[in-house]
């Protein structure tokens, strides 16, 4: 099972190909025989096939997309061993659905209509699952995407090492992981990235249109208005604004989701496009909206619905709106969204963060440095 070549997964209608490279310690490879490799104590493994140019590639931890709680409790209550062993023995039995698994079926829900509009064409999402989990778990997973019949070509699995320099191998342009400190280490090395939380109730979302709501500030955009607010009170902020309104804010990492949505449009399908996109911000309307509007259209990402809140509570809103991810930089807004129902994603970037104490909920996810995700 070891040897080196081709390791095929058939997955209904399909037979994907993966070529297995393993990165061993040098004190494995002492009893290397001719054409076979040894079963390493610790390693990485990736599946490997080549990223599709122009792709948007989206990283997303085994914790992120998959319900791993109770292994996850196994692994903290009883260690390591007990862990593999337990996941070993129910190898067979895919893992429940996690908080970002609604979010990866609608991208593939939308590269199907891509695919349909431009057959040729490799601009389209492309989903990596990024894991420090070990390879012994690797088949429980892949049994798990079969089972739900995603189409998950490329994995990571790196044996509890660091995932930062594969992510930037993979050119990785949104990293989702549940875990909040591995979500800021690959913030301070220029990679986009969100901590994922489950909502506190299931709520329906499409399954045939991606729906992506997000803030205005650090999270779309970068954080020079904040700074600006921060530092010299709100009127100074609102006379930034309207002095730079005409000056798109820097660009953030959901800039590429314009170029899909304009795809759509260049094939008319302007009022049937499968992604819908919602700037759901605290700022007000009358005094720095036109900036923000301004911005997004110069990305060429034309937001359905704003909504400018002055304030206001943003939860009651996603809730009738129903996206199947919402971006925010804001602990406060990110709870409030969960406890309603909507599956939110703290981004830790821009000055907020260094003057936001930890929440409750951060405290909840704090896990040993060697958390398997």
């Amino acid at each position: 099972a070891y040897r080196r070549g081709q390791w095929s997964v058939i997955k209904p209608q399909r037979r994907i190909s993966y070529e297995r490279v393993y990165v061993f310690r040098k004190s494995d490879m002492k009893t290397q025989t001719k054409n076979v490799w040894p079963i390493p104590s610790v390693c990485n493994i990736m599946f490997i096939q080549p990223k599709p140019q122009n792709a948007i590639t989206i990283a997303v931890s085994s914790r992120a997309l998959f319900n791993m709680d109770r292994e996850q409790d196994i692994y903290e209550q009883q260690g390591m061993e007990d862990y593999l062993k337990y996941q070993i023995q129910h190898e067979i039995e895919p893992f429940a659905p996690g908080p970002a698994f609604p979010f990866i079926k609608a991208v593939e829900a939308v590269n199907t209509r891509l695919r349909e509009l431009y057959p040729d064409s490799e601009e389209l999402f492309d989903v990596v699952l990024m894991t420090s989990n070990h390879a012994h778990v690797g088949l429980r997973l892949i049994n798990s995407i079969n089972h739900y019949q995603l189409f998950i070509e490329r994995f990571c699995m790196t044996g509890g090492n660091s995932l930062i320099g594969y992510l930037k191998a993979y050119h990785a342009n949104l990293y989702l992981s549940a875990d909040s400190m591995k979500v800021r280490e690959a913030i301070e090395e220029g990679i986009a990235a969100a901590t994922v939380f489950s909502p506190g109730k299931i709520t329906e979302v499409p399954e045939t249109q991606l729906r992506v709501a997000f803030d205005g500030d650090a999270v779309l955009f970068s954080d020079e208005s904040e700074r600006i607010y921060k530092a010299h009170g709100l009127d100074k902020f609102f006379e930034h604004e309207k002095a730079h309104e005409n000056k798109p804010l820097d660009h953030g990492f959901l800039e590429a989701l314009g170029k899909l949505q304009q795809k759509f449009y260049a094939k008319g399908q302007r009022l049937d496009c499968p992604i819908r996109t919602y700037l759901v911000t605290a700022r007000s309307a009358a005094s720095s909206g036109t900036r923000a509007l301004k911005t997004l259209r110069s990305w060429g990402l034309e937001t359905d619905e704003a909504l400018f809140l002055a304030g206001a509570p943003k939860g009651p809103m996603l809730e009738k709106i129903r996206p199947h991810i919402f971006f925010d930089d804001q602990m406060f807004h990110v709870e409030g969204a969960a406890e309603l129902g909507t599956v939110a994603a703290h981004v830790p970037y821009g000055i907020a963060q260094t003057v936001q104490s930890k929440t409750a909920r951060d405290v909840k996810k704090d896990m040993p440095a060697k958390q398997l995700e």
